[in-house]
């Protein structure tokens, strides 16, 4: 986990998870989904967090976005326990969950304009995000005139918008080709270091979370819990052709495949 110490010139705690359990009610019995979860997460970093189907690791993002209520424990923002959904987070879904009634522009525009945000302001935080993820020349379409990616980003820049401190993404380029999915990842990372954001990443892939993240945060299943909690200190932009890289890569795929067996008996309810 990460050193509590006290560090003057370490970033401050943005977010802190402590001793969270999740029980679901299922039709066969109670399936425990999350067991004595930590994390403690810096502002401004950005975390992985890894595991295969059935390990919790959505069910964890969905608690931190207030989507979902923990059977026991806390999740708190700079100090602020967290009692639902709020603008402090922001939430991307593999799925993308545009309006797609609403062009480019107004699925942007849309939380700013919730938030009664003077329209002068909504035009000026819109047209920045859009040239941000290079939508500016789509700004008139609508999601079902888009590609996979450009869905995506709009999803993206949506949260962006809506001034977020934490962007929680749970698997957003799973259902992308390879390459749109590549080009995602080197845009995320320059989006993230001009807004300072901080990421919550969930993953399946090894070599994602090795690409993009600070810390890899390796969850098992059977119950959910939190495995090992892996500092990737390689440089960026990150070579995934390198020796580093791969001994990383392979390190975590070790620890991953130890416990996947135990990860498919999670009950259905506890997905992911």
């Amino acid at each position: 986990m990460l050193d509590q110490t006290t560090n003057r010139d370490a970033p401050p705690v943005i977010l802190e998870v402590s001793g969270l359990n999740k029980i679901y009610q299922a039709s066969n019995g109670p399936v425990e989904a999350l067991r004595s979860v930590d994390l403690t997460v810096r502002k401004g970093e950005f975390i992985c967090l890894l595991g295969a189907s059935g390990c919790g690791k959505s069910t964890l993002l969905r608690i931190i976005a207030g989507f979902e209520q923990a059977t026991q424990g806390s999740v708190g923002v700079y100090g602020c326990e967290v009692r639902g959904p709020g603008p402090d987070r922001g939430m991307v879904f593999q799925d993308y969950a545009l309006f797609p009634w609403l062009t480019v522009r107004q699925n942007i525009g849309f939380g700013p304009s919730h938030r009664r945000v003077a329209p002068q302001e909504v035009d000026k935080l819109t047209d920045r995000f859009m040239a941000m993820v290079g939508l500016t020349a789509f700004a008139d379409r609508y999601p079902h005139q888009l590609s996979g990616g450009m869905k995506q980003r709009v999803a993206i820049a949506r949260v962006l918008a809506n001034d977020a401190d934490i962007l929680l993404m749970d698997e957003p380029f799973g259902a992308l080709d390879a390459l749109t999915r590549a080009a995602l990842q080197e845009e995320l990372i320059d989006i993230w270091r001009t807004t300072k954001l901080t990421v919550i990443f969930v993953t399946h892939s090894v070599e994602e979370a090795v690409l993009l993240a600070d810390r890899v945060v390796v969850m098992s299943s059977s119950p959910g819990r939190i495995d090992q909690d892996v500092e990737i200190e390689l440089p960026r932009p990150r070579d995934v052709a390198s020796v580093e890289f791969n001994r990383l890569r392979r390190a975590i795929t070790q620890q991953l495949t130890s416990h996947v067996g135990a990860g498919r008996k999670v009950a259905a309810t506890a997905d992911s």
